[in-house]
């Protein structure tokens, strides 16, 4: 029986990770919806016309 280690596991999930994250992002682009991220401390918007900006493109966040 194959034994399989912490470190197998981990690069299966990685790979099952990215795999679902580049699907998200793809869906976002077709569907029109911007991608977000965290460069270096800052929310970065990906448009989907593959433009970056810094501001919400859906505007300001409104507290509850």
């Amino acid at each position: 029986m194959l034994k399989i280690t912490s470190y197998e596991l981990l690069l299966e999930m990685t790979k099952i990770f990215q795999r679902a994250v580049k699907r998200v992002q793809k869906s976002h682009k077709e569907n029109g919806l911007p991608n977000v991220y965290s460069k270096n401390g800052e929310i970065v918007w990906e448009l989907p016309d593959g433009s970056y900006v810094k501001e919400n493109p859906f505007g300001e966040a409104k507290d509850k």
